[in-house]
């Protein structure tokens, strides 16, 4: 594993991505940053919508054709993986980073045995010959869980349950032992024991083979129970970021707050998160400033005609809000 001078494996650099809108371009990605560093899980959160899945297939270039990126650096073990050709890409797919889909069964192929799915990937990525490849693949769906592992084997998608199935993907992502693994949503449609058992599975793959994992999910309670480090995004904008203890312990950013205020407590009554409603989306990717705005209930005039800052609240906590800044510049003249 590879990192650069920094300590980091990935390293996204105000990541900006269009896609064209008729007789204009809507920016969908905004100065995107992020980086994790080597043996560590960080969590990628935020609404639906908020751009966490189109981060995760950037940084495996797995974009739609109209997508352009307009500026930014998706820097991987020091290599910018948006200078890459395809050939080159190919190299760094599923040999050095891998990503885990959200839905299982559309992942699959439904006309290949999941043994055989999973042997292609020890012989297309690691260059195995067929029996060795297939013996492999066994053995790998056992390590993930699978009961009866040869039988399984055997077996087409459809025959399998979801939890199995989701096992299997995690079997192909990890056959060639990758230095980064995104996991979009892996336990979409599961429900909640298995749920437990995928995110258990993970935690094991981790500490195992020390590879680093962007952890996508909408499960507040998973990112403090599993995540080192954490990133809030909001209609394709980071919007804090920092140690996932200190943001729950003291969350700066009002998209933050009212992320985690919409988490039901059992040990208190909670009210509904207040805000001024939700606008479109076109309203919201064509937004100059922050995109929070319209739903802030402390925006300044700032807020709507200016970049998002990156104002630094605490050793590797950034929050990207004008109202932090007007609190610190005032911190200052004290």
């Amino acid at each position: 594993m590879k990192v650069d001078a920094s300590g980091r494996l990935l390293d996204i650099r105000d990541l900006t991505l269009s896609f064209p809108l008729q007789s204009e371009s809507l920016t969908i990605l905004d100065h995107v940053s992020l980086w994790m560093g080597e043996n560590e899980i960080v969590g990628l959160v935020g609404e639906s919508g908020s751009g966490k899945t189109l981060t995760a297939l950037s940084t495996m270039r797995f974009l739609p054709p109209a997508a352009r990126v307009e500026a930014g650096q998706i820097l991987f073990e020091g290599v910018d993986l948006l200078g890459l050709d395809e050939k080159a890409m190919h190299e760094v797919r599923g040999r050095r980073v891998a990503m885990v889909f959200q839905s299982s069964r559309s992942a699959l192929n439904p006309l290949m045995r999941v043994g055989d799915q999973v042997a292609r990937v020890y012989q297309l990525q690691c260059a195995m010959a067929p029996e060795p490849a297939y013996r492999a693949a066994v053995d790998m769906l056992r390590r993930v869980g699978i009961p009866d592992a040869e039988r399984r084997a055997r077996a087409f998608p459809h025959q399998i349950s979801g939890g199995m199935a989701q096992r299997v993907l995690v079997a192909m992502m990890i056959a060639c032992r990758p230095a980064l693994l995104i996991a979009d949503e892996p336990t979409t449609g599961l429900d909640v024991t298995i749920q437990a058992q995928i995110f258990e599975l993970l935690k094991d793959i981790q500490a195992e083979t020390r590879a680093s994992v962007l952890l996508i999910t909408h499960d507040l309670g998973v990112v403090a129970e599993t995540c080192r480090r954490m990133v809030v995004m909001y209609a394709g904008q980071v919007m804090e970021t920092g140690e996932s203890i200190s943001i729950f312990a003291r969350p700066r950013h009002p998209y933050t707050r009212h992320l985690l205020s919409s988490v039901l407590r059992v040990d208190r009554a909670v009210e509904a998160p207040r805000a001024n409603g939700q606008p479109s989306e076109a309203l919201i990717y064509s937004a100059r400033g922050c995109r929070f705005i319209q739903r802030c209930p402390c925006a300044l005039e700032v807020c709507r005609r200016e970049a998002l800052p990156r104002i630094e609240a605490g050793p590797g906590h950034l929050v990207m809000c004008h109202r932090e800044g007007e609190g610190h510049a005032a911190a200052a003249q004290r």
